[in-house]
C-alpha cells in the first residue's frame, strides 16, 4: 500500500474549528486630565520601565519649557514698529527692481543712436 504524502492525506484536511481567543485586560493606567499630566505621571512612575519614562520625559519637555527660537528679540523698539519695517520691505519687493538707484526716462532721440559707453573699444 502506497501512504500518501502528509499535505495529500485526507486525515490532515479536516479543518480543526479555532478556540475563542480571550479578550485583552484593559490596564488601568495613570491619570491625567491633559496629555502633559499624563506624560508628567508616567515620568515621574518609578514603577515603569527607564526607557518609558525617558520618552514621555523627552515629550513632555517642548511643553514645558519654550524653544529659545521662539523668543523674541525687539531691541527696545515695539513690536508695532517692527512690524511696519516688514511690511514696508514687503511692498518695496513688490514693486520694480531699482538696480542703481531711480531709473530716468531717455528721450527718444538718444535711444535711435548707438550707445558707445557700451562698446569695449
Amino acid at each position: 500500500m502506497v501512504k500518501l504524502p502528509y499535505f495529500a492525506d485526507p486525515a490532515n484536511l479536516v479543518v480543526v474549528e479555532d478556540q475563542p481567543k480571550p479578550k485583552p485586560e484593559v490596564e488601568d493606567g495613570p491619570e491625567g486630565e491633559t496629555s502633559l499630566e499624563l506624560l508628567q505621571n508616567v515620568y515621574r512612575n518609578r514603577k515603569q520601565p527607564l526607557n518609558v519614562r525617558v520618552r514621555c520625559a523627552v515629550e513632555a519637555l517642548v511643553h514645558e519649557y519654550p524653544k529659545l527660537s521662539a523668543v523674541a528679540h525687539v531691541d527696545g523698539k515695539s513690536f508695532g514698529d517692527q512690524l511696519e519695517k516688514e511690511l514696508r520691505a514687503i511692498e518695496r519687493s513688490k514693486g520694480p527692481l531699482l538696480l542703481n538707484g531711480t531709473v530716468e526716462e531717455l528721450p527718444a532721440s538718444e535711444l535711435k543712436k548707438p550707445f558707445s559707453n557700451y562698446r569695449r573699444f
